[in-house]
């Protein structure tokens, strides 16, 4: 497959490391389940239980804080489901107003059909929660919070939010605190135990892992109701066949991307920065969106005025591009942005951006590529509008 011009959409996926494929390649040629009893099944139970050992020496936790999932969706439904179920009958769910809509979606069907009252947390022009934000919420009833859920940074405009500051005031109120850190792991440095978070939301795809497995670390003693059941593979609160394949190469990932993450982090605030000053000159009208100084250091979110996203995408995809107009989960849904109207943008505004993300592969001829075609595209984009 012909790589393209620029992938500009690491935020989406990143692909995958050659230590992930290697791992995961040489599982595949094994067989066996890791419930079995037998030697094989030993073997692969094995595999999950190294890989467990390595995901949690790379980010702070203790193996038996790792339950593995399908990925970022079920482990942000079993934190949020769970720990709601669990802590009945108290009914307040506090969410960032900015959540990817894994989150969101669960705690949105809380409401609509488990009786739960989910409050969405403001956040100011960056899409930042404010610490006394937080507090203010939870002190309207303290005693009736069952969890709390806010992003670690976001998957739209690469805001990093103070989760170290944010989980102590939970744990002020003794509330649960689970944040989504699919999008930190890998560009920022992240300890589950230094964070002070209760629940964990990792994914392999934007690791450079493979995609359909992820992970939520659980501190202990902490016991989310199960949101699917069966053979109780993971602590008894997720239940599936494990993909020791998978697994495999998730730790891989993880363990790479953690060790690497230091380096890479300083290319690509380097290249991102390169990258937003080349659109400022190229499209001196342009509006930055998110945290202007703590960001992600991949993430670069515009709002080109007088645009569609969607149409700007598409014109820059024909030229070779990838990028993407928010998250990719809800890429073609004709709608306005709920992280840009949080944030005080207009709907058209909100409609009328993207995003640019870097990630391990990314290098400045992906942002000359960008910079070749983005001003005929912007302006041919324009032109359909005003017709």
């Amino acid at each position: 497959m012909t790589r393209p011009s620029a992938y500009l959409d690491h935020a989406a996926t990143t692909p995958m490391l050659p230590e992930a494929i290697e791992a995961m390649t040489e599982q595949l040629k094994r067989v066996g389940n890791a419930s079995s009893l037998h030697a094989a099944g030993r073997q692969v139970r094995r595999v999950v239980e190294e890989s467990r050992e390595t995901i949690a020496d790379s980010l702070g936790a203790r193996p038996s804080e790792v339950v593995f999932t399908s990925g970022g969706t079920e482990a942000d439904n079993l934190a949020i489901k769970g720990l709601y179920w669990a802590r009945r009958p108290r009914r307040r769910v506090l969410i960032s107003s900015v959540e990817h809509h894994a989150a969101l979606d669960p705690a949105q069907w809380l409401a609509d059909s488990q009786g739960a009252e989910v409050e969405l947390l403001e956040v100011d022009e960056h899409g930042r929660v404010h610490p006394e934000t937080l507090r203010a919420a939870i002190e309207r009833d303290p005693g009736d919070v069952a969890m709390i859920s806010i992003m670690w940074a976001n998957n739209e405009v690469g805001t990093i939010q103070p989760i170290h500051v944010l989980a102590a005031i939970a744990h002020d109120h003794g509330i649960p605190f689970h944040t989504d850190a699919v999008q930190a792991i890998g560009q920022l440095p992240v300890s589950f135990s230094g964070s002070g978070a209760d629940a964990l939301t990792l994914t392999g795809h934007k690791v450079g892992g493979p995609m359909g497995v992820g992970a939520l670390l659980l501190t202990r003693g902490l016991t989310p109701v199960s949101v699917q059941h069966g053979g109780g593979q993971e602590r008894d609160v997720r239940s599936g066949t494990l993909d020791a394949p998978a697994i495999a190469g998730l730790a891989a990932a993880v363990s790479t991307a953690v060790r690497e993450q230091e380096a890479l982090g300083r290319h690509l605030a380097s290249l991102r920065d390169e990258l937003i000053h080349r659109v400022r000159e190229a499209v001196p009208d342009v509006v930055l969106n998110g945290d202007p100084g703590n960001r992600l250091p991949g993430n670069a979110h515009f709002s080109f005025p007088g645009c569609e996203g969607d149409a700007l995408l598409m014109l820059l995809d024909a030229k070779g591009v990838e990028c993407s107009t928010g998250s990719a989960c809800s890429a073609g849904v004709a709608q306005p942005s709920h992280v840009l109207l949080a944030m005080g943008a207009d709907a058209a505004a909100a409609r009328g951006s993207l995003r640019f993300t870097l990630g391990h592969t990314s290098t400045r001829d992906d942002v000359d590529r960008l910079i070749e075609v983005l001003p005929a595209a912007v302006e041919r984009a324009r032109r359909a509008g005003l017709g």
